[in-house]
């Protein structure tokens, strides 16, 4: 069995956005669902492993900012993040809706 540690995540920011959406602020759909689903501690954390600053994602998110190819790096990894945290939040949903059925049919 391999151990967990010779395993990486890359992060394919070349193969996530095309070249015209850089320039322009992030499309409004994936701005809410990043908004919903990352919290400030996700988006310090990206910030710490892309070296990008923390205000210049904000301000890519809140579509203040224009995607670039040097932020893009840290988009895509916040991408990553998002997407963990909504099965998550899936996940915890269907547990509170059977423990809210349990109580609605008494």
């Amino acid at each position: 069995m391999m151990s967990s540690s010779k395993y990486t995540l890359t992060i394919r920011n070349e193969i996530m956005f095309k070249s015209e959406d850089y320039g322009k602020p992030l499309n409004a759909r994936l701005s809410e669902i990043l908004r919903r689903t990352t919290s400030k501690d996700d988006i310090a954390n990206v910030s710490l492993r892309s070296n990008v600053s923390f205000s210049t994602i904000r301000d890519v998110i809140y579509r203040t900012n224009s995607l670039t190819k040097s932020n893009s790096k840290a988009i895509a990894l916040l991408v990553h993040v998002a997407f963990e945290n909504a099965l998550a939040q899936k996940l915890q949903a269907e547990g509170d809706i059977m423990y809210l059925d349990g109580m609605l049919n008494l």
